[in-house]
């Protein structure tokens, strides 16, 4: 059978780890060349990323920078470019938590949560899709937006703006493009085991993973397929779509 994404070149963000390096080595599994993306103190973590995927015959560089930088983003979409010739796909993978509510938040986390989580999408997008149509046309885009995106989640109102924000976005940028061929979506997941979790007490979890159909915590690489799907020409037709990866936790 053939490779979902032989011969394409693409990146992700947030990548020295947990959701980011699970789908990094999945398109590089598939035989995309990526360029692996994340803060220049997460280098060593980005750097096994890249080693774990040419040990499995792949391509990959690590390329440091903060999504909320629109220099960084735009730096990360050059280097993708300087080092594979195009830019195929991005998945958008970058992001943060906060656990506080709404009258205990301080301003500060707030604008921090919605410059890496929302705005960071939204700038990673702008130079990916110019990048896209300098192309020609062409691609696919996959943001990763969380179920708290499609609900709500008590004390996590500011990741909760932002993860609706992004879902938000990806239709909007679905919408503007399609007549380019560009495909956008994004992924929901919910409880997924990843570092993002491994603070919480094991009640916590059990709690979260009590609300779904299947109940237990999601693996990375279980959030990886669906989106390297969404990133290959088998899912030609789909576009605009913020796709739950929740065990059943909409249907319960």
């Amino acid at each position: 059978m053939a490779l979902l994404m032989e011969g394409k070149a693409g990146l992700v963000t947030g990548a020295a780890g947990g959701i980011g390096r699970a789908t990094a080595l999945v398109f590089a599994r598939e035989g995309a060349a990526v360029a692996v993306n994340d803060l220049e103190q997460r280098r060593a973590d980005g750097d096994e990323t890249v080693r774990l995927i040419e040990e499995q015959g792949g391509r990959a560089r690590f390329v440091a920078g903060d999504v909320s930088r629109a220099t960084d983003s735009q730096a990360l979409v050059v280097a993708t470019v300087e080092a594979f010739g195009r830019l195929d796909f991005a998945h958008n993978n970058a992001g943060i938590e906060l656990q506080a509510t709404i009258t205990a938040m301080e301003e500060a986390d707030f604008d921090r949560v919605l410059a890496v989580n929302l705005k960071g999408v939204w700038l990673g997008m702008k130079y990916q899709l110019l990048q896209m149509l300098e192309q020609g046309g062409g691609g696919a885009i996959v943001n990763t937006s969380s179920l708290a995106g499609l609900v709500s989640a008590p004390a996590l109102g500011a990741y909760v703006a932002s993860k609706h924000g992004v879902a938000g976005l990806t239709k909007t940028a679905a919408v503007e493009h399609a007549e380019h061929g560009i495909r956008v979506n994004a992924v929901c997941p919910a409880a997924i085991r990843t570092a993002m979790l491994s603070a919480l007490p094991p009640e916590r979890l059990e709690e979260l993973a009590s609300r779904q159909a299947i109940r237990r915590l999601g693996e990375p690489g279980e959030v990886a397929e669906a989106v390297v799907w969404l990133c290959s020409d088998r899912a030609s037709f789909v576009t605009g779509i913020a796709m739950p990866i929740d065990a059943g936790s909409l249907a319960w």
